[in-house]
């Protein structure tokens, strides 16, 4: 098998018991299934949840705490008994796990965002399997990923990964609730999540956990935009990730080779990055930065909003709506500028480039 970049996404329900405790025996049977992909000679990221689900009994709560403070107190004791049970299983097969905590706020501030990938590069490099997990310890509403489902896709694309693989206690994804419609079709292949598919799928979760099928759609969703197919499914024995990557996993295959792997910078300019303001363009220019490659000059801009800076990020509008976002090379007073020079025919310079086309994200 061609060596490959793996994303394995665990979450609460999978790795803990109805009391909310870990689970020895499954977290076990997880990582000697990790351990036989690293045999196999695969590059492997793990997302766990389970943080707050291994914490909350500790502080002495009966079930899992719906307030903000008890969540993160739950989390800050977890945190530490899960990386704790994962390094002594994951030494058994001679194998360094290193534990990366994460907010939106470092994928949202360009320096940080350079200094996670840096740093995760450094220890896939190295062979070590970076344990990675929301910090939910210092969290707020304001600033989540909202569930290990969406962070796991983001990091998928992070690290240009080659299958997203979430692991959850649903064998894949039905035309309504298995548990509840006996007569319910699985689906074993998707080439896209449509918006339709998205508002059939209920959004509850478990118990243990925050995310439920919906939240794991979008997710895949997602990662298929950033060109990393994905598996939605279940996985219990030492070959069960081998199995997936070889095609008969117990779960729902989501790929569409239309989809390409988009650069880290890209990345961040799409998903991450605050936008300062609008630009909104002409047929041609729309034309020329969508179908032809080019880069977006002057002559094709018709308005500007907001106040920005040269290297701010700004949305891009044609007649339909955004068309996407870019980086620019100068500020709006200058751009604004540009347009007025051109409006008046006075004699200009060579054609700016406000947003190169290597600082372009179509949206679609």
């Amino acid at each position: 098998m061609i060596k490959q970049n793996i994303v394995v996404k665990i979450g609460s329900s999978s790795l803990t018991n109805e009391k909310g405790e870990i689970d020895e025996q499954k977290l076990t049977g997880y990582v000697e299934a990790i351990a036989a992909l690293r045999k196999a000679n695969h590059t492997v990221v793990l997302v766990s949840s389970g943080a707050v689900a291994a914490g909350f009994k500790q502080l002495g709560y009966s079930v899992r705490p719906v307030t903000l403070k008890g969540r993160q107190a739950a989390a800050a004791v977890g945190q530490s008994l899960l990386i704790q049970s994962y390094i002594k299983k994951f030494q058994e097969h001679q194998l360094t796990p290193a534990q990366i905590l994460l907010t939106r706020s470092d994928f949202s501030n360009r320096e940080r965002y350079r200094n996670a990938f840096s740093t995760m590069m450094e220890l896939l490099d190295r062979g070590i399997i970076p344990i990675i997990n929301e910090n939910d310890t210092v969290s707020i509403k304001e600033l989540t990923f909202g569930d290990n489902d969406m962070l796991s896709a983001l990091v998928s694309g992070f690290i240009h990964a080659d299958q997203l693989i979430i692991l959850t206690d649903i064998n894949g994804l039905y035309t309504d609730n298995p548990m509840k419609n006996p007569d319910a079709k699985k689906y074993h292949f998707l080439e896209e999540i449509t918006d339709n598919l998205l508002a059939a799928t209920g959004s509850d979760g478990s118990t243990m956990g925050t995310g439920g099928m919906k939240s794991k759609l979008e997710a895949a969703k997602t990662a298929l935009s950033l060109g990393v197919s994905t598996f939605i499914g279940t996985g219990e024995g030492k070959n069960s990730l081998l199995q997936i990557l070889q095609g008969t996993g117990d779960g729902t295959y989501i790929t569409n080779k239309s989809f390409t792997s988009i650069n880290t910078s890209r990345q961040w300019i799409a998903l991450h990055s605050e936008s300062f303001g609008k630009i909104y363009v002409d047929k041609g220019a729309e034309e020329a930065i969508l179908f032809n490659g080019r880069s977006l000059l002057p002559a094709g801009i018709i308005e500007v909003q907001g106040a920005f800076e040269k290297g701010d990020v700004v949305e891009v509008y044609g007649d339909k709506g955004l068309l996407g976002r870019g980086e620019v090379n100068y500020s709006s007073d200058e751009v604004k500028l540009e347009m007025k020079k051109r409006r008046e025919q006075k004699k200009v310079e060579p054609s700016i480039e406000v947003i190169h086309r290597n600082h372009w994200v179509e949206i679609k």
